[in-house]
């Protein structure tokens, strides 16, 4: 008998709650399929599968010992969040799945531990002939389905850095008598979900500083300055607003700048290595001796970045924004601003409403510049009102949303094309599928925002008309 050939061997993970987006959370379950395609018939001893979770650091440092003596140090930790084996095809398979023997599982390299085993349960599609202790695979594509639970822990966001980082992977081994056995590895996303709408993240972020400068024995006016941001908490792709105030009492030109900094913090043996890179920055205009700038709600957006990680106890990734001011032959003059990128929006209601309905009840005056206020009207909507069609899904209205600039200022949260309106509506709908809001939240097909723009006009409109309403008051 001619024995087949094995034509491919690929991994397929099932798109969870039939979104398209391939991104799992503590506690989800990761659930695909190993496709075998051989030609011919096949003989196989097993078929393999390897689940894991693991953060990792690693670097080297090289360090002078005397004049002719150096050597190198090398640092490495491991941090493991899941690790089971499991066989698909084969006379090693058990019926539940479980693998009693990496329950206690301790990987003595480096201080890997294990935080967790998976419960791993795999159904076989295909009914194989074996013969002994060998399966003949037929010709043909053969299907192996497979499903497990990530740990209700926190887990670390998935993560690559310069000096390590947090890998989640599924891994497929086929073997066959007398041949090297055929390997695939494919990686998924991990999200650990940082919802921004929390107190904490809510909560704006201010601090002022002062510097003088000295040439020897003439000291000239100080530099001041103040500077302020609405909150802790962002997700990528919004934009920071700025508030600041920059005086320039000394003799020289100065310039303030504004820039967003990623820092990677990976620990090993005690140790620590940092990595600091700029995510964005913008610059302001050059301030001239005896000037003052105000950036009143200057924009500076931050792209799509990793968000922060702070549960890892060997990996850290943090944000903060910098505002500082570049001065000429002199230490710069910096303000730190902690930052947190988070992955859960900020609501269109609920902790959103209390805080801007703060701002409408009165001016806030900080350092001597006014935020501006931005009024909203929030609607209770009826039960019949909901997106029926376009999607696969139901979408049932929960609320209408409006709100609009001040007089001196348009609206402050969207534009098109970098342009500004006067009011934005949004109508905010929610999954049906889903028993509440704050569990639609959390997936990619939870919440649908039907937004519209109006445009302020000193000219009045032929379709604006006056009429009146069944309370008997009039309105345009």
């Amino acid at each position: 008998m001619v024995l087949g050939k094995v034509k491919s061997l690929t991994i397929s993970f099932d798109c969870l709650n039939g979104s398209n987006i391939l991104v799992y959370s503590s506690g989800d379950t990761v659930s695909g399929r190993v496709s075998l395609e051989v030609t011919g018939e096949t003989r196989v001893k097993s078929l393999k599968i390897h689940a894991r979770g693991y953060a990792k650091v690693r670097w080297t440092e090289s360090r002078n010992a005397g004049s002719n003596t150096a050597y190198t140090q090398n640092y490495t930790e491991e941090v493991e969040y899941f690790n089971h084996k499991d066989v698909l095809l084969g006379h090693e398979r058990e019926g539940t799945g479980w693998n009693p023997s990496y329950q206690n599982d301790w990987n003595q390299t480096g201080a890997s531990f294990l935080l967790w085993n998976s419960i791993l349960s795999f159904s076989l599609l295909d009914d194989d002939n074996s013969e002994a202790g060998l399966h003949t695979i037929h010709s043909g594509r053969h299907e192996y389905a497979f499903s497990f639970e990530l740990p209700q822990i926190p887990l670390a966001t998935s993560f690559e850095g310069r000096h390590g980082g947090v890998r989640y992977w599924v891994k497929a081994e086929l073997h066959r008598p007398w041949l090297l056995p055929v390997k695939l590895k494919k990686e998924f996303t991990v999200f650990e979900h940082i919802d921004i709408n929390t107190p904490s993240l809510l909560s704006p972020q201010a601090g002022t500083k002062e510097k003088t400068l000295c040439c020897w024995l003439c000291t000239s006016g100080p530099i001041s300055l103040s500077a302020k941001i609405e909150r802790k908490g962002y997700t990528p792709g919004e934009s920071i607003q700025i508030f600041a105030e920059i005086e320039n009492c000394s003799s020289r030109m100065v310039v303030p700048k504004a820039t967003i900094y990623q820092t990677q913090a990976f620990y090993a043996k005690g140790k620590m290595k940092q990595v600091k890179q700029v995510v964005a920055n913008l610059c302001g205009e050059s301030l001239s001796a005896g000037k003052t700038e105000t950036w009143n709600g200057k924009q500076l957006k931050i792209p799509p970045v990793s968000p922060s990680i702070l549960d890892c106890s060997i990996i850290r990734v943090e944000y903060s924004l910098t505002v500082y001011v570049d001065i000429p032959g002199a230490m710069d003059l910096f303000l730190n601003l902690p930052l947190v990128v988070g992955t859960i929006p900020l609501h269109p209601f609920g902790s959103r409403t209390s805080s801007v309905s703060s701002q409408r009840s009165m001016n806030v005056n900080w350092l001597g510049l006014t935020l501006p206020e931005r009024p909203e009207v929030v609607l209770e909507l009826p039960e019949s009102l909901a997106i029926t069609s376009g999607y696969t899904q139901q979408y049932q209205a929960m609320q209408l949303y409006l709100h609009w600039g001040s007089l001196s200022g348009p609206s402050l949260e969207h534009t098109i094309n970098r342009c500004h309106f006067a009011v934005e509506i949004h109508v905010v709908h929610c999954n049906t599928k889903h028993e509440s809001f704050k569990e639609a939240m959390v997936y990619p097909d939870g919440l649908a925002i039907l937004r519209a723009f109006l445009e302020a006009s000193p000219i009045a409109q032929p379709w604006v008309r006056r009429g009146r309403s069944s309370a008997g008051g009039e309105w345009d």
